[in-house]
This record gives C-alpha cells, structure tokens and sequence, in this order.
C-alpha cells in the first residue's frame, strides 16, 4: 500500500507477547499502526514517512548477551518515541540511563501516581491511574535532559520524558485491558505528541486498496477459493468492487460443509453480488478418500491435499481454451499470518509465516499473489466486509475450521453422521441466534462423539449417539473459556437436538477451557 495517504506509527518488536495489541490499540484511534523488526535499519523507518515511533516490551534484560537492541540511530530520527516496558529500558540504556535487576519484581496490576500533569502523555488522566506491570528490571539512573512524569511503589522512574526531543517511556503496559485508561494514554502519543491524523478509516482503506488491486492486477484476471468464512468473502467483495469479471471465485463442495451452506454461498455471491463462481460439488470424492480415517490430522492432510487437487482440476476447466486466462491467485491473507510476535532468546521480532493455502499448490501453478486483506486485523476485516454490503450472517460469523465438520466428528466419517451433526449443529446455531447469544460469543457448535448410550424414547429402550455442545467466549482463540449459558437455553437446545435428530439421545455440555483443554475437539 501506498504510504502517503495515512498517518502511521511504526512499532519496533522486541518479542513481546503484546506487540500486536499496541498495534491494535493504535488502530482504534483510527491510525495505521505497521510493526517491524527490532533491528529496522533506522534509515528505512525515515523511509516509511511516520509519524512516531513505539518500541514494544519483550522477555530480555537490556543488559544480557543476547539481548535485542536497536539501531541507535532511531534516537536522531527526529520523532517521537513510546518505550514500554522493555522498550523504555532500551531508551534509557541507550541514552546514557541505567538498568539493574530489580530486588522486587512488578507483575499485575499497580498504582501510577503521576508526577507532572503538565506532561501531555497524561493530559486528562488525573493524579493516579491503575496500570499493569510485568517486569524484572527497571530505570535505576536517567539519561540527561529527562525527568520523571510518574512513579509506582517500587520505581521512581515509571513514566520519563525528554520533552524537547519528545521522548517517553514507561515501565507498565498501557496497551492491555488490565490498564483501564491505558488506550486514552496511547491517545495522547498519537494525537498530542505525534500529531498523527484519524485518516485510517475502513472507507479510505477500500478506496486505496481498489487503486492498488486495479494496478497490480492490469487486464489480467484472478482466482479466488471461497470458502464462504469471514475472510474469503470479505477478499471475494473488495477484489469484485475493484475489478468486476476479472475476477472468478471457486467454491469447493467439500463434503463436510454446515447445513445449507452451498446454497447460501451460490445464493449470495452468485446470485445477490453477481460474482463469477464456480460450484464444484466434490463431497463424493473427499468422503471417499475420508472412509475409515479417524486420526484427526490424517483427516486435515486428506482434505487439505484434496482441495489443492480439486482446486487445480477447477482452475485447469476454467482455462481451457483461454490462454493464460489467470495470472493472479487471490487469499485472505490477514495482517496476524505475515506479522507474528515471538519471543526467542536473542532474535525475537516479526516473522514472516508461511502462506498455509499456498504452500501446498502444485510448482506447475505459478500464480502471483493478490492479498488485499494482508494490512488487516480480524475486526478490521470485518468492518470493511460490512462497509462492503456483505450480510451480517457473514461478516459476523463464528471461525469454522478449514477441514469443516470433519473434524467435528470424532471417529470415522459416514454419510449418516454427517447427517446426524448436521442436524444437531443447525439447532444449536438456530438456538443461539434467537436467543441473541450467537454474536456474543466466540463460538458455539455440537460435537458427535464416538459414544452410544442407552436412552429412553416412549416406552422404547435406545442406544443411540451422543452430542456434545462446545461453547466458548474468547479475544482471539488463543485462550478461550466456556460460556455459562442460561439453563433455559441449554435445555432448549438440549430437547431439540434429541426430539428432532434421529438417532441422538444424549446432549452434553463441555465445561474446559483453553488451557489445557483446545476448542475444536480434533
């Protein structure tokens, strides 16, 4: 993307488990925030026409062997500069401070009492402030020309400024949920301090990006695998928005799909917005190659390398006749899968993943990339699918796994308990909907176990299947914990599912979280 247009505050990583939420965070004052490597050459940032800069936290001691550290000449860049944590550390030990291990570690919540309440880091903050630490070290000695603008129980030196060069650090994290007012803190550095403008909105964002789409993809055309998830679509309605018919998206019938969802995608990409889709309805050929797998990941690989196969034989009909007809491949590549924050002793910093739907097609496909998503967060996703037109159904969607209700049902997978989880998940998502908990929630679904049990149904003894609901609330998937339905709820579901879906007679409810429990079962 083309850097003029937006204001943007560039993020030094350091490995720190936060490093994304501080983007995220400056993404909500509607300011594109971008993270780099901790050791960016200086004059590269310059390049990149910030506004201010942020050095995140990370695991190191400043004064360890292998501690990351970064281009001093980031210091006479003649910008703003936000160390947290870490990052302050870095700044006071590069400026001339010192850093000791701490007799008495800080980890939790604590009290900023706030020195100078002319300082405009704090302006309309008050005296005091709840806030998070997590640290071992700290400032012990400051760097000339800096001053302390706040102070904890156990550090003198929490929050410093150099106010004529505009430097600031502070010893706690103002970028996580623990710091109540820790977002209007991040605020007042981009606004006050680096004078940055709300210009990152989802509207100037899809304008930019039809520019750019247009202009590295020409006359040519691209392909798409829509699956019909909050990502795909959002990249099948921008990229259709910026080239029409030159796009084609692919739709693959994979076997294991939800209740009426072939119909829905063909309904509303093809049919509502008018988008070139192919249909494949391959679930014979993916069921067959499914018969008597019950090892999850054996499951995942088969339909992962069907797909790529699938998908090849769907490009290659398309084509025929038509030289050279696609040149551009399409994902839904988002900011989190180039951008990862990792923690490794001596070189944390962004990594660049591996693209997973990419990696696995045929050498012979050589397509060049178009990721129109790959700047964006999830939430951002979402907003631009709705500033785009797309249904709440899907930009508010719940994640669904890649391998579908494949790995929803524990054990072999038949046509019959296809049918059976099918069932028992369109009532749960039914239930959840009109209850209004459904976009409450991270997700919500039923599980088919590899259980039977003896039941009661009239006056008839049975031994039938058993479903088990999976409810969970979450930020991220990362970590999750299980959702406390009201009973009345639970119930209703729980009756539907074992009066209208032959050849279930048992519902459970799974009450683990995430430690150690995963969210999917498979």
């Amino acid at each position: 993307m083309a850097e003029k247009p937006f204001s943007k505050i560039v993020i030094l990583d350091f490995g720190s488990q936060y490093t994304q939420v501080i983007a995220r965070r400056v993404r909500e004052c509607q300011v594109y925030s971008q993270i780099v490597r901790y050791d960016t050459p200086a004059a590269e940032i310059a390049a990149m026409g910030a506004s201010g800069i942020i050095l995140s936290g990370g695991p190191s001691s400043v004064y360890s062997k292998h501690a990351p550290h970064p281009d001093p000449a980031l210091f006479s860049l003649n910008l703003p500069v936000l160390g947290i944590c870490y990052g302050m550390q870095l700044m006071g030990h590069h400026l001339g401070g010192k850093v000791e291990h701490s007799e008495r570690r800080e980890y939790g919540s604590g009290k900023l009492k706030v020195a100078d309440r002319k300082c405009p880091l704090f302006h309309g903050l008050g005296a005091s402030m709840e806030i998070w630490n997590s640290h071992g070290d700290k400032l012990t000695k400051l760097p000339r020309g800096f001053h302390a603008v706040g102070t904890t129980d156990n550090s003198e030196f929490a929050a410093i400024e150099q106010p004529k060069k505009h430097f600031y650090g502070l010893q706690f994290h103002p970028e996580v949920v623990h710091t109540p007012r820790g977002k209007e803190l991040i605020q007042n550095f981009v606004f006050r301090i680096c004078g940055a403008s709300k210009d990152w909105t989802m509207g100037s964002f899809i304008d930019q990006s039809c520019e750019e789409i247009r202009a590295q993809v020409g006359d040519d055309h691209v392909i798409l695998g829509l699956s019909g998830g909050v990502d795909s679509s959002v990249a099948a309605a921008l990229l259709h928005k910026a080239i029409g018919d030159q796009l084609t998206c692919v739709f693959v019938n994979n076997g294991v799909l939800r209740a009426q969802e072939a119909e829905a995608v063909q309904r509303l990409f093809g049919d509502h917005f008018q988008i070139k889709l192919k249909y494949v309805d391959a679930s014979t050929r993916f069921l067959k190659k499914l018969k008597g797998v019950t090892d999850p990941e054996r499951k995942r690989k088969i339909i992962g390398n069907e797909f790529v196969r699938v998908f090849e034989d769907a490009t290659t009909s398309l084509a025929r006749g038509k030289k050279s007809k696609f040149k551009f491949l399409a994902q839904g590549t988002l900011y989190p899968d180039v951008i990862e924050s990792v923690a490794i002793g001596g070189n944390p910093a962004a990594l660049i993943k591996s693209h997973h739907n990419v990696g696995g097609l045929p050498k012979n496909m050589r397509f060049k990339l178009v990721e129109p998503l790959r700047q964006l967060f999830k939430d951002e996703v979402r907003l631009v699918g709705a500033e785009l037109g797309l249904p709440n159904e899907i930009v508010q969607r719940q994640p669904f796994p890649g391998p579908g209700l494949a790995v929803r049902i524990l054990g072999d997978i038949t046509r019959e308990r296809l049918r059976v989880l099918r069932e028992a998940d369109a009532i749960v998502v039914g239930e959840m909907k009109a209850a209004g908990w459904y976009y409450k929630v991270w997700q919500s679904f039923a599980v088919l176990l590899p259980v039977r049990s003896v039941g009661v149904m009239g006056d008839e003894r049975t031994y039938e299947n058993t479903i088990a609901l999976r409810i969970v609330e979450s930020q991220d998937g990362m970590t999750a914990d299980w959702v406390r339905l009201p009973y009345e709820l639970l119930a209703r579901i729980s009756t539907r599912i074992i009066n209208e879906v032959k050849g279930v007679n048992r519902v459970c409810y799974d009450i683990s979280s995430k430690p150690p429990a995963t969210i999917e079962w498979e």
